[in-house]
């Protein structure tokens, strides 16, 4: 059993890598593309929200389906779809050919995000502690391992179908060989009954009831309870990934034509952008656990919200390369302690349902992601991209304002003096209770 976690563990680190390697080399590559296919920053906008929508669509469909037959076969099918269609936009000569492109990128991409997501819970329900932001930071070391090479790849004049076409293999290469590792359903099962079992031993004396587990303390009563309980819980939790995800989307979709456009930087130099926000996520990400674990999910929410509303309005408001740069990474490390805890609440709060609640969190999130291009898009005809940025700025105050709404569903009540963790318990660990 703890062989088996552990190789579903690194298996799960490397699907993670994928995702944001090849998020990350199509990212870098967007001013490229935008030039070749000749489309304006507006027309761009609206083609982001293709990609987005493909996510929504993907996330839909994987959540419930990763329910059903387990994410081990799940994550290698969304994956092998995510890493082959990453070469299609630069093989695109024409806006339809790229909203083509974008949409089924798209689609992959959402549902490696769900499936990879929900093993991901599967893995720390066995380790019964805290390790999703580990998961996340790995996403983050992928986008900047992308960067890196993308900045390298357009010094060199490589085109973006090559680039675009080698990472693919990579992603490929790197399913295969990640896959055989995962955890199957029934091995995940037995996880998560385990570490209930081990560890909730002192909740269930205290309260009368084990939670997480599907034995008989689970009364008509209490069952009742979770289920009204859960869906305004995972509600709130996605309206705060909305927000969120569309401040994060900034950079994904905008950071590099920000550095390129606003300040006429290099291309290659433009690409940096994307990459220090893309290090500052991964740092503050490999931290956010024990920071969590010290301050509370709400002070992680609030004070990274705030922060990450400086940085966006610093390099905004910056009218040199380097400060933008710097505006950036402070954006980066404000927002990366952020997200991973509502992914993990969301498939903490039912193991049945993991996959359908994470793509609830998830898909609200990509909305935020497909209002993001919609918006700050056709609000460039009418104003220069940095001063655009004002909405996402606005976004992140409010959840920094909001962040106390979480307070009561990220407190449970849970056994005094124990170290160990019933499931509910578990997924309020990650964020600092």
């Amino acid at each position: 059993m703890e062989r088996s976690l552990r190789a579903g563990r690194l298996a799960t680190f490397a699907f993670f890598a994928l995702n944001g390697f090849v998020l990350g080399m199509w990212i870098v590559h967007i001013p490229a593309i935008e030039h070749r296919v000749g489309i304006s920053h507006a027309v761009l906008g609206w083609l982001l929200l293709l990609l987005g929508g493909g996510a929504f669509i993907g996330m839909q469909l994987a959540g419930p389906l990763t329910d059903r037959i387990g994410s081990r076969k799940v994550v290698p099918a969304s994956a092998t779809l995510c890493a082959a269609a990453v070469v299609l936009p630069g093989l695109a000569t024409n806006p339809w050919a790229l909203a083509a492109a974008l949409f089924v990128f798209g689609f992959g991409n959402g549902s490696l995000d769900v499936s990879m997501n929900t093993h991901a819970v599967q893995v720390e329900h066995g380790y019964a502690r805290p390790i999703m932001s580990a998961f996340h930071a790995v996403f983050s070391v992928g986008g900047v391992i992308a960067s890196l090479l993308g900045a390298l790849t357009l010094k060199l004049g490589w085109s973006p179908a090559v680039t675009l076409g080698a990472a693919a293999l990579v992603g490929l290469a790197v399913m295969a060989l990640a896959a055989p590792a995962l955890l199957p359903k029934e091995v995940a099962e037995r996880a998560d009954a385990s570490a209930a079992t081990d560890t909730a031993t002192g909740a269930a004396t205290a309260t009368g009831a084990v939670t997480g587990t599907d034995t008989a303390t689970d009364t008509p009563k209490a069952a009742a309870k979770s289920a009204r309980r859960t869906p305004s819980r995972i509600w709130i939790l996605a309206a705060l990934a909305l927000m969120l995800m569309l401040s994060e989307g900034v950079a994904n979709d905008w950071s590099v034509l920000h550095l390129r456009d606003v300040l006429d930087a290099p291309q290659a130099t433009a690409a940096l952008a994307y990459g220090a926000f893309a290090t500052a996520m991964t740092v503050g990400r490999f931290l956010t656990d024990s920071v969590a674990a010290r301050v509370g999910t709400v002070a992680v929410l609030r004070y990274g919200s705030a922060l990450g509303a400086v940085g966006l309005a610093t390099a905004a408001l910056s009218n040199s390369v380097p400060l933008a740069l710097i505006g950036w990474t402070v954006f980066g490390i404000g927002l990366s302690g952020c997200i991973p805890q509502l992914f993990s609440a969301a498939g903490h709060a039912d193991k049945d349902a993991a996959g359908a609640n994470v793509s609830r969190v998830a898909g609200l999130g990509y909305l935020g992601m497909l209002a993001g291009p919609a918006v700050i898009g056709p609000l460039t005809h009418f104003m220069p991209l940095n001063a655009t940025f004002a909405l996402p700025v606005a976004f992140c105050v409010i959840a920094s304002v909001a962040a106390g709404t979480l307070k009561p569903d990220a407190e449970p009540d849970t056994a005094a003096g124990t170290d160990t963790m019933t499931e509910t318990d578990a997924a309020s660990a990650p964020h600092g209770v």
